[in-house]
């Protein structure tokens, strides 16, 4: 068992002056993938940055390589729920994680796994980057309360621990929003960017991006820039998710 690591559940980051800002959907073991979606952008890593949220790992061939990535100075992801089975590894439901992609864990050392279990425990709930256009935050799966202030509350200055817990929950596991079609949004912010919730075409409910479309699996790499909020490849409304 890994010793409590006091990390913030809330990372912030100021406008990038100097180039760019995307986020992407689950990485999923597929590094290889997202660099060549990178590279299609022309990605320069010496200005521009890569938000992901979250599920580094599991599923793909190339989990190991998460520590690699998180060690880039560009790169910063918020913790998913296939992350958050790293964090807890001792006590997590390991039969339900291996069938949900977990089984590379067990070919590491024990050195190894705790090595990636306290760099996880790093990782924060939450993003919020400053962008010309105002503020854009990140969760894995969704914000489970209507304003982006109520969540940092939540996040930073939790009534008690139980609460906490289902907020935690909420951010690296809800898919309420994307299956109730809730156009709602989150007050407090310019966009929301999730995940999660695989997709065939990255849909928008609201100021909530919805991103995962399944690079990992037989779909894409959606690439959202954060100061245009334009999908690379761009939404099809033709192709669009019809909520009524």
């Amino acid at each position: 068992m890994i010793e409590s690591i006091e990390v913030s559940r809330i990372k912030r980051f100021a406008a990038n002056t100097a180039g760019r800002d995307f986020a992407v959907g689950d990485i999923h073991g597929h590094f290889t993938r997202i660099q060549a979606a990178l590279e299609g952008i022309g990605f320069d890593p010496a200005v521009d940055r890569l938000f992901s949220v979250g599920d580094l790992v599991d599923r793909g061939p190339e989990s190991r390589d998460a520590l690699d990535w998180l060690a880039k100075p560009w790169f910063h992801a918020v913790c998913g729920n296939h992350d958050d089975y790293v964090i807890h590894f001792d006590t997590c439901d390991v039969d339900s994680w291996i069938c949900n992609g977990g089984s590379w864990f067990t070919g590491l050392s024990p050195f190894e796994q705790i090595a990636f279990a306290v760099r996880f425990a790093e990782l924060p709930i939450a993003i919020e980057i400053d962008t010309p256009g105002g503020l854009v935050g990140i969760v894995h799966a969704d914000c489970p309360v209507p304003s982006w202030d109520r969540l940092r509350s939540e996040l930073e200055s939790p009534e008690n621990n139980t609460r906490l817990q289902l907020v935690l929950h909420s951010c690296m596991w809800s898919r309420t929003r994307i299956q109730d079609g809730d156009t709602g949004g989150v007050e407090g912010l310019r966009a929301l960017v999730v995940g999660h919730t695989p997709l065939r075409f990255a849909a928008v409910l609201g100021n909530v991006y919805h991103i995962d479309t399944a690079g990992w699996l037989d779909g894409y790499f959606t690439l959202l820039d954060l100061a245009t909020l334009q999908c690379i490849p761009p939404i099809d409304p033709g192709l669009g998710f019809d909520w009524d």
